[in-house]
């Protein structure tokens, strides 16, 4: 799987709401959103390749929509308690369990070693074509 949006807890749950006819359905929003590290893509459940040595989930914080896209207004981080090679990081709806709603890829990977600190400088969701 190439990295991008869960199919069924985010882009089906979305597009359900603008069935229309009376047959759309609420997508409830998650109360926050966390940020996991994995070592590998994390594949369609968002489970594959989680670190070990930085294993807690982050949470995270957007600012508000604009032109199709929103960033992050914070920068999560964490502090390794082990060595990983970090490649992709996964969003969830929880700081542990959860609901897994999309995964990206880092730009560029970052080996850790017990102690280092480990920042989420940039994420963006954005959709697009958009009708300007």
């Amino acid at each position: 799987m190439a990295t991008g949006l869960s199919t069924v807890n985010l882009a089906n749950a979305w597009l359900s709401t603008m069935r229309g006819g009376g047959n759309g359905t609420n997508f409830t929003a998650p109360a926050a959103l966390y940020a996991q590290a994995h070592t590998a893509d994390p594949g369609a459940s968002g489970t594959t390749g989680v670190s070990t040595g930085v294993a807690t989930r982050q949470a995270m914080a957007f600012g508000a929509p604009s032109g199709g896209s929103m960033s992050l207004s914070t920068s999560p981080s964490w502090t390794a308690t082990g060595s990983d090679t970090i490649t992709h990081v996964s969003v969830w709806s929880a700081s542990s369990a959860g609901t897994f709603y999309c995964s990206a890829a880092l730009t560029a990977s970052r080996t850790v070693a017990n102690g280092d600190t480990l920042s989420l400088a940039t994420f963006t969701f954005s959709l697009s074509p958009l009708a300007a």
